[in-house]
């Protein structure tokens, strides 16, 4: 039997998935608006960033209290990024929501000015693999949906 991708949302709708709807840009990027702490925005889709970012700059556009403390990653490249947390926050993609998490904020100017280059609009950040995990995603790549479920 040949399943469609209306047979996988509906199925997916029957155990409780939030369906999101993705959007491709020039760049090849996938991106998703989300909101964090009730302000929305516009975010890449990352499976392979660990958790979700938001840049720096935009601190205070998102009301994020920043923490004292400090945490290092890697990005695609050989050095390691110092971030800022913020923790307690809100976030919702779609219908899908998160109370009490944790987002780190880091310098995204390099990927800005990337997208500026190619005359694509820049994002306020990413939404990683701890929200993908959270939700238990599903990501229909051909229709462009993120299904998460609560």
């Amino acid at each position: 039997m040949k399943t469609t991708a209306d047979d996988l949302s509906n199925f997916l709708k029957n155990k409780s998935y939030i369906k999101i709807k993705l959007h491709a840009i020039k760049s090849n990027h996938i991106t998703l608006i989300s909101k964090i702490n009730k302000v929305k925005g516009v975010f890449i889709l990352d499976t392979g960033a660990s958790s979700c970012f938001v840049d720096l700059k935009h601190k205070d556009k998102y009301n994020l209290k920043l923490e004292t403390s400090k945490m290092e990653t890697n990005g695609a490249g050989p050095e390691k990024l110092i971030t800022l947390v913020s923790k307690n926050n809100s976030i919702k993609v779609g219908e899908w929501t998160c109370k009490k998490f944790q987002i780190a904020l880091i310098d995204l100017s390099n990927i800005n000015d990337v997208f500026k280059s190619i005359e694509t609009s820049p994002v306020d950040g990413i939404i990683g693999a701890d929200i993908l995990k959270k939700g238990n995603a599903i990501i229909d790549y051909k229709k462009k949906y993120l299904y998460l479920n609560h």
